[in-house]
């Protein structure tokens, strides 16, 4: 292959690893708005796939001005993939047709995207005699630069960057691709001064949206979250973001809320003290997930506890809520105290390799949303629970709302009750949340007699056994077990939320 096209296998390397990248920010960004994370990610990949197919076919009626339909297409990615994530967000705000978006984005850069590889070889074998070695280095670079989009994109550019960063980021390399072409081949590319004003001002908006990205993140923010964001904090694994109005604090992962100061006692003290109430030794306490520590807080009351194992998979938010005067308020610094040990891992590794037997599991992870979490509500992760239940141990389970998710509700209780423990579901009222549930497990009986002896502000023994209650609209028969194998809770957990929106 002639060295002068050695530049234009660069550029297929580096639109494959944007296109890549702007796919998975579509996706992800859906993901986090949207939920459902397999149908966000396989729409996208299908849609993107299949616009490909329709950009190779439609290479065909380009004409012979191919230089100039090169350079169009570098430039097309760039400006759409580059504002992709913008133009996202905006429409989950202001229109109700965020899908037909989400999917033309898609379909844009995926059309782009498939004409490249036949425009370029169209460029190539006027030149060349060897089209068969020509075509395997376009296609080997087309594709390392899509592995190696799908790399960065994970491990550095979202966790270090944001969403907005990175896709002007991205939209930056596709117009700098697009100037070296235009500069190396200005003698066979019509206007070209015309497109290289252009493009240095396209590049220019691209780096003003690299530098403004934190200010464009929190207007956007601002019309995402009613109340007024103090943080906002992009992990490897999830974004946090801290609101404030008056009096009450907000936590939020991935747009769902996790406490609100004005309620959480209720939700934690159900947690804990129902629990608690039952196990007979209090001193070896292990918390999933947790990572606000109020959980903790409330493990804490109790003097008989010697120690308190907390697993939690993002270390950030252990730290933020370790540090942020905004939250040790409310968890009373508990993430710090000399009995809890916190375990930067996941919670499914963490039981696998476990060898210790605890009074009391607490398992307070996010909702099954995601392949992830849904790991952490199937069989064999209840088995790995009750394998380190002390006798007479007792686990308690966060299990959604049995009212706005029922089948996920009793699904979580019958998938806990398939691994042979005794199962209790209850239930309260948290205005933040609405009517939400948890599941209470034992190798032994379990009765519904309560004696709390910690200070309260909601749980009482008379309103502890009236929480084991349920009207007939939150029962729900017809549900099958969550295997790891078969992850039947996902769907009906997003089905419910389809419902709720």
């Amino acid at each position: 292959m002639s060295g002068k096209y050695r530049l234009l296998m660069i550029t297929t390397l580096i639109i494959s690893g944007c296109s890549m990248c702007y796919e998975l920010i579509i996706s992800a960004v859906s993901s986090y708005l949207l939920g459902n994370s397999t149908m966000q990610y396989s729409t996208t990949i299908g849609f993107y796939m299949c616009a490909l197919g329709l950009g190779s076919y439609l290479s065909r009626f380009f004409g012979k001005k191919l230089f100039n339909s090169f350079v169009n297409i570098e430039i097309g990615i760039g400006i759409i993939g580059g504002v992709s994530s913008l133009i996202l967000f905006m429409a989950n705000i202001y229109i109700e047709a965020y899908s037909v978006v989400m999917y033309l984005i898609t379909v844009m850069i995926g059309t782009l995207a498939g004409a490249e590889i036949p425009i370029l070889t169209r460029i190539i074998e006027e030149d060349e005699q060897n089209l068969k070695m020509t075509l395997s280095s376009i296609f080997s670079f087309d594709y390392v630069g899509g592995l190696i989009g799908s790399i960065a994109f994970p491990i550095l550019l979202l966790p270090k960057l944001g969403y907005f960063a990175t896709s002007f980021l991205c939209g930056l390399l596709n117009i700098i691709a697009a100037l070296m072409i235009i500069i190396k081949f200005h003698d066979r590319l019509e206007n070209s001064k015309l497109y290289r004003n252009i493009a240095f001002i396209i590049a220019g908006f691209m780096v003003l949206g690299m530098i403004f990205a934190d200010n464009i993140s929190d207007s956007i923010e601002g019309g995402l979250y009613r109340d007024r964001i103090v943080l906002i904090e992009q992990t490897k694994y999830q974004k946090i973001v801290m609101t404030r109005h008056k009096d009450d604090t907000r936590l939020y992962i991935d747009g769902n809320c996790q406490f609100s100061t004005s309620d959480e006692y209720r939700y934690h003290e159900a947690l804990v003290h129902i629990p608690m109430s039952k196990v007979s030794r209090k001193e070896k306490v292990l918390i999933l997930g947790g990572g606000d520590g109020l959980a903790a807080r409330e493990v804490l009351k109790y003097d008989t506890v010697k120690d308190i194992d907390l697993v939690d998979l993002d270390g950030e938010m252990i730290r933020i809520c370790s540090t942020d005067k905004n939250i040790t308020r409310i968890n009373q610094n508990s993430l710090v105290n000399k009995k809890l040990h916190a375990h930067i891992e996941d919670a499914y590794e963490f039981l696998e390799n476990n060898k210790n037997l605890y009074d009391l599991i607490i398992v307070d992870l996010p909702d099954p949303n995601s392949e992830s979490l849904n790991k952490l509500y199937s069989n064999v992760f209840y088995r790995l629970c009750k394998n380190a239940l002390s006798k007479g141990g007792v686990m308690v389970v966060q299990s959604t709302s049995p009212y706005y998710a029922k089948d996920a509700f009793w699904c979580i209780n019958k998938t806990i009750a398939g691994e042979g423990l005794n199962v209790k579901a209850y239930h309260l009222e948290v205005p933040a949340f609405g009517d939400w549930g948890f599941n209470l497990a034992s190798n032994e009986k379990i009765d519904t007699d309560f004696d709390i002896k910690v200070d309260t502000r909601f749980l009482t023994n008379d309103s502890a056994k009236s929480l084991f209650s349920f009207g007939k609209d939150e029962i729900s028969t017809d549900v099958e077990i969550n295997r790891l194998t078969k992850p039947v809770l996902m769907d009906y957990y997003n089905k419910a939320v389809e419902n709720w929106d």
